[in-house]
């Protein structure tokens, strides 16, 4: 049977309006974004099909390439687009605040503010967050992105922001898509080539976060700083 044979109560849409969005499966949720299936089968056919290659797990889903996706009979280039965009629109969500600023209390709390955001990533990028003198988070901001190993990082840019925000701290952070945790001297460099700059400019440098999908490193907790 296609979907528009089932009962109204049994169509993912319909159910959506009259049951509410948490009556759905994940099943019946993608099956709302592909919208349609094929001769074999039906749209909710073909989203139990991705999430089965999945292992039905949404982080794993979220990092699935467009190839990937496209490997199920069914999903073309139109349907894997509208699953990974979808699912980067619901990674974004989980990282955003609110505009009332966030105080960065502890390393944790760095973690948990940025890993939706860089911490699922299979290129490196590397962010600076600015603090006021009460440990708030003023404002966030992308420096630079690279490939799987690597990002280039101007120190000078990091203290024009920080000027231009009235920033009177800041924290270091960037992922590592290996997932491995370990700094590399590389990373240990640029490190203490931001803390020189900020003792000039009375900035100072609270901490260094490596984030993985997982876990983090903090130079502040391993008393790298």
């Amino acid at each position: 049977m296609i979907i528009k044979e089932w009962n109204e109560d049994d169509r993912p849409r319909e159910k959506l309006f009259l049951k509410g969005r948490s009556a759905l499966s994940e099943a019946e949720l993608l099956a709302i974004l592909i919208g349609s299936g094929n001769r074999k089968d039906s749209a909710l056919g073909l989203s139990r099909k991705v999430l089965s290659g999945s292992g039905s797990n949404l982080a794993t889903l979220s990092q699935i390439s467009y190839s990937d996706l496209m490997k199920v009979r069914g999903i073309g280039k139109a349907k894997a687009a509208i699953i990974i965009a979808a699912l980067e629109l619901g990674r974004r969500r989980k990282g955003q605040n609110s505009l009332k600023k966030m105080k960065l209390s502890s390393s944790g709390s760095v973690f948990e503010l940025m890993q939706p955001l860089i911490g699922e990533l299979e290129h490196e990028e590397f962010w600076i967050l600015l603090l006021n003198n009460a440990n708030k988070l003023k404002f966030k901001w992308r420096l630079s992105m690279g490939g799987i190993t690597a990002t280039l990082v101007d120190v000078r840019l990091i203290y024009k922001k920080a000027l231009e925000q009235g920033a009177t701290s800041i924290i270091l952070c960037h992922n590592h898509p290996s997932g491995n945790l370990k700094p590399s001297q590389s990373d240990i460099i640029l490190t203490k080539k931001v803390i020189h700059g900020g003792g000039i400019l009375d900035i100072k440098v609270l901490d260094h976060i490596i984030v993985t999908e997982c876990d983090y490193y903090s130079f502040a907790d391993d008393g790298k700083l």
